[in-house]
């Protein structure tokens, strides 16, 4: 027996309009899963045009009912009443003022949004003054007020902003951005890393808790899912924000840092047995990936470990040198992927944790057997990246079938986008994947939905998924 929804409900639906009835005001919509809905335009529904950061609002309601057409897309949020065969509209999202028009895909779109985002950081976090990474906060509190004199500052969170300003330097050429850059990369620099002079490696701080004038590092992970450890993916996008800035001022500084921090990975996270590829943890006083200590994460591999190199340092570390030695570890992070992390026979989702010899790990923690949409998009545009860089039709083979795959079992065909964590098996009986959490959408998996459909469509020429 099936749950029967008899109470009202409010929801959106994103879809193209397949008619419309000025004499009842209503019009169908189908979504990108071949479903219509019948809207009806409520006697207070409202309209816009999706409006980029520093905008006016782009009001459409006086015209709302002339855009309507056959074929055009927009978005509906309203209520779904069970006593009624209508969805009642409350507010209308235009994708554009015309028909096949989506104001995103202007010239210039993308480029003022990350110059408006990028000036709201700097006011955000440094105020009207110097770009001074002392008056960064990982967090705020509830009245987003900073504290001034206690607080944690996160390695891993600031070398994500600084790549965010290089990389708005490099989209809109404002020098503000890259000052940002260069103060955050020497902030880490002076306050997140650590040289070891005898074993001529770089490791990077989880962060530092600043109390008054004085400072104390943060050594090993403080994150429940790493506590006590050094993690791979921090040391990994603890690069991520200097290599960006390393492509805008080639600071010879920079590279060296990279290059030990590599030899780190290289001598202390690499398996160099057999099985190959790195590990997803070290113990913080041995550097040993097996380690007693370690407990769950004892030699333990996944995808941060071994895939996230790739977007988070690795490629822009080759555009920037062209060195083949960084390419070969490109194509042996891709190779693995594409070897060990494809389970299609029992699940469309990828596995993402596993043991040393790469016997899947089903009982880890909070992910067991169970998928991270995001990772599995991720997985799909990095290979396409890759495969510009050298071409292997086992690249291009998995990066469609993951798309494929995401459309139908990770993303909302009702709403858009693409959903977080959920069982990678359907039960007998059950139709869907059970969300593990929620059914709410993070930023970052959004992110790399957009970014696996569009450099697919691009790198091989196959229209976009709707």
């Amino acid at each position: 027996m099936t749950v029967s929804i008899d109470f009202p409900f409010s929801d959106l639906i994103a879809g193209y309009v397949t008619s419309y009835d000025k004499d009842k005001d209503v019009f169908t919509l189908k979504t990108s899963d071949e479903r219509e809905f019948k809207v009806l335009i409520s006697p207070m529904a409202y309209a816009k045009v999706i409006q980029n950061f520093d905008e006016g609002y782009p009001d459409a309601t006086g015209s709302m009912r002339s855009m309507l057409e056959v074929d055009r897309f927009l978005f509906v949020y309203g209520v779904f009443y069970p006593d009624s065969e209508y969805f009642d509209a409350k507010q209308i999202i235009f994708a554009g003022r015309k028909k096949h028009e989506f104001v995103f895909e202007k010239q210039n779109w993308w480029i003022n949004q990350i110059n408006a985002l990028g000036k709201f950081y700097l006011k955000a976090q440094f105020g009207d003054g110097e770009f001074d990474y002392r008056k960064y906060r990982t967090t705020l509190n509830l009245s987003g007020i900073q504290s001034q004199t206690s607080f944690r500052q996160e390695t891993d969170t600031i070398s994500r902003l600084v790549y965010g300003f290089a990389t708005a330097f490099l989209m809109t050429g404002n020098d503000s951005f890259l000052k940002a850059a260069e103060n955050g990369t020497e902030y880490l620099r002076e306050h997140m890393k650590f040289e070891d002079l005898d074993e001529g490696i770089i490791y990077w701080y989880h962060g530092i808790d600043v109390n008054g004038d004085r400072e104390e590092k943060i050594f090993a992970s403080e994150f429940g899912d790493d506590y006590d450890a050094i993690p791979a993916y921090e040391q990994i996008y603890a690069l991520a924000g200097p290599i960006q800035t390393y492509r805008c001022t080639g600071d010879p500084r920079i590279m060296a840092d990279t290059e030990k921090t590599i030899k780190l990975f290289n001598e202390f996270f690499l398996d160099k047995g057999e099985h190959g590829s790195y590990f997803s943890h070290l113990d913080p006083i041995m550097l040993d990936p097996l380690s007693d200590t370690l407990g769950r994460n004892q030699g333990r591999k996944n995808w941060n470990s071994v895939g996230d190199h790739a977007p988070a340092y690795l490629i822009n570390l080759w555009l920037a040198t062209g060195k083949q030695e960084y390419a070969d570890m490109l194509e042996d992070t891709f190779d693995t992927i594409a070897q060990h992390f494809p389970d299609f026979e029992n699940s469309p989702f990828v596995q993402e944790k596993f043991y040393q010899d790469w016997t899947p790990d089903q009982t880890w923690g909070w992910q067991q057997n169970r998928g991270v949409v995001g990772h599995n998009y991720k997985i799909a545009w990095n290979l396409m990246r890759m495969q510009s860089l050298k071409s292997k039709p086992e690249y291009v083979e998995l990066a469609k079938k993951i798309a494929d795959l995401m459309n139908e079992h990770g993303s909302d065909r009702q709403r858009g986008g693409c959903y977080d964590v959920v069982e990678r098996i359907v039960p007998e009986g059950e139709k869907y994947h059970r969300y593990v959490w929620h059914d709410r959408k993070p930023w970052w998996q959004q992110e790399q939905m957009i970014l696996a459909y569009f450099i697919l469509s691009g790198v091989i020429e196959q229209p976009l998924k709707n």
